[in-house]
């Protein structure tokens, strides 16, 4: 077996997503709390150990389709350079270990309950929920939230329902692009070929209007959080953050322009991380969140 097979199928790029569960840390102002940031690197482990076990168990899964697929082929599993039994064997040691892990938590009973639920809503997600109409996208959002939950759970932070709602648009907007993304390499002349989803050609451009519009509902959230009690209390000068909502309407506008030009080549959420644009817009964010903190 080659290791270096093995752990590109587990695909380590893929866990930049885990640094989701450090949102609810930074956002309730423990930047500086070594504690809570040590939870939180906890947390992250934990997910990219499940979430490679997961990721493992598609590959197997999915293989054949895999092998048939533009982009998917090069996989390790797909291209051969590891088999389904060492794959197998692997999955099992990356579950344990992630459920371990709970016990370097302050309140181990509920990060074990996130990552239950993360754990059985990939499975769901991998054996029936992918093939379903939209429901595949709602259970993409639901991953995504999942991991922030679990970020309150590891820090003991109380859950925020403005950050539970933002989550979920902003989630359901990517999840709608990875899938748009997807279908639009899959699509040839004369439709789009069956890959054992429930889309067909002509939803693409359905896809795309829910998943702006989804997108650009984050931006309503956030101008709405501005005006509430919660933010009170953690900001100096709220009426600061106002700036974050032409910047998020930027940034989704942004990501779905790319997509509808075939230029998502990745998970969008990944890409976000790794493109230089895309950081600058979370720079930009960051610093107007710590000036309406900081500000006299």
């Amino acid at each position: 077996m080659s290791v270096r097979a093995m752990i590109r199928a587990m695909r380590p790029h893929h866990w930049l997503k885990n640094g989701l569960v450090f949102v609810p840390i930074l956002l309730n102002h423990d930047v500086f709390d070594l504690a809570a940031l040590g939870h939180g690197a906890v947390a992250f482990i934990a997910f990219s150990l499940l979430a490679s076990a997961i990721y493992l168990l598609n590959d197997i899964v999915d293989v054949e389709a895999d092998r048939r697929h533009p982009t998917k082929c090069k996989r390790p599993l797909a291209a051969g350079e590891i088999t389904a039994r060492q794959a197998y064997a692997a999955v099992p040691l990356l579950m344990i270990a992630a459920f371990a892990s709970s016990v370097f938590v302050p309140e181990p009973r509920m990060f074990l309950l996130a990552l239950t639920a993360y754990l059985v809503l990939a499975l769901l997600y991998l054996f029936v929920l992918k093939r379903k109409l939209l429901v595949d996208v709602l259970g993409l959002a639901a991953l995504h939230t999942l991991r922030i939950l679990a970020g309150n759970a590891a820090a003991a932070i109380p859950v925020s329902s403005w950050l539970l709602a933002f989550s979920m648009f902003l989630f359901f907007s990517l999840a709608l692009v990875k899938r748009y993304a997807e279908l639009r390499i899959t699509q040839d002349q004369s439709g789009l070929k069956k890959a054992g989803r429930g889309y067909q050609a002509e939803d693409i451009e359905a896809l795309s209007q829910l998943g702006m519009a989804s997108g650009c509902t984050c931006a309503l959230i956030m101008a709405l959080y501005v005006d509430s009690a919660a933010v009170k209390q953690l900001y100096r000068h709220p009426e600061i953050i106002w700036l974050v909502c032409p910047v998020i309407l930027y940034q989704m506008a942004r990501i779905w322009f790319l997509a509808r030009r075939g230029q998502m080549p990745d998970d969008p959420l990944v890409f976000m991380i790794r493109d230089w644009r895309s950081q600058v817009t979370g720079g930009l964010v960051l610093l107007i969140m710590v000036a309406a903190t900081v500000l006299p």
